[in-house]
């Protein structure tokens, strides 16, 4: 049985995005053994104090390319409260990425017959447009359930003129990302 080429692309791109969250979840393990641990304090002190800001962060990673993953702060949420707590900010994490993804894919119809647009998306985005072309709304797929860039797709696939609605409706996939990843996270941080 042969696999299309749009399937391959899925599944690659998808055991990528596991590799990167095992990297990542490794890598904060190793962080809080060598180094948070022998300072809990000064941590607990900076980073949980103050809520406010660890939102805002995230609504400015969010809002333009999605710089720091989000993961990072599913583990603060974790080590901020309780299980309800966690799970709260995990479907608020959720729903700002989903709702900002949207506003950049309609940042992305508006700006499509812009000429300084097109300029950037030449200039920047070369890649991810041959991409966008070649395999259409599989790269919304990728980009909600991995660390592809998701509000530069966003941008992208609005800037081609896909239906809105289609785009919703794949778009809801970014929440499955956030379901699996909070699980995951939860599992693994309770050891």
């Amino acid at each position: 049985m042969q696999i299309s080429p749009r399937v391959q692309f899925l599944i690659r791109n998808g055991l990528k995005g596991l590799i990167w969250m095992t990297i990542l979840l490794v890598a904060y393990f190793i962080f809080d053994k060598l180094v948070i641990s022998k300072n809990p304090e000064l941590w607990l002190e900076h980073f949980y104090s103050q809520p406010g800001l660890i939102y805002l962060i995230y609504i400015a990673s969010e809002s333009f390319i999605g710089i720091i993953p989000p993961e990072l702060f599913m583990l603060w949420a974790f080590n901020k409260g309780d299980i309800p707590h966690y799970l709260l900010n995990v479907g608020f994490f959720a729903g700002i990425s989903y709702g900002l993804g949207y506003l950049n894919f309609l940042l992305g119809q508006f700006l499509y017959k812009r000429v300084i647009f097109r300029y950037f998306r030449k200039r920047f985005f070369q890649e991810s447009w041959i991409q966008l072309r070649k395999y259409g709304l599989f790269l919304i797929l990728v980009a909600a359930l991995t660390p592809i860039p998701w509000a530069a797709v966003c941008l992208l696939v609005g800037s081609a003129g896909y239906p809105t609605r289609r785009f919703l409706i794949y778009a809801l996939s970014r929440i499955l990302r956030f379901l699996v990843y909070g699980y995951v996270v939860y599992q693994t941080h309770q050891f």
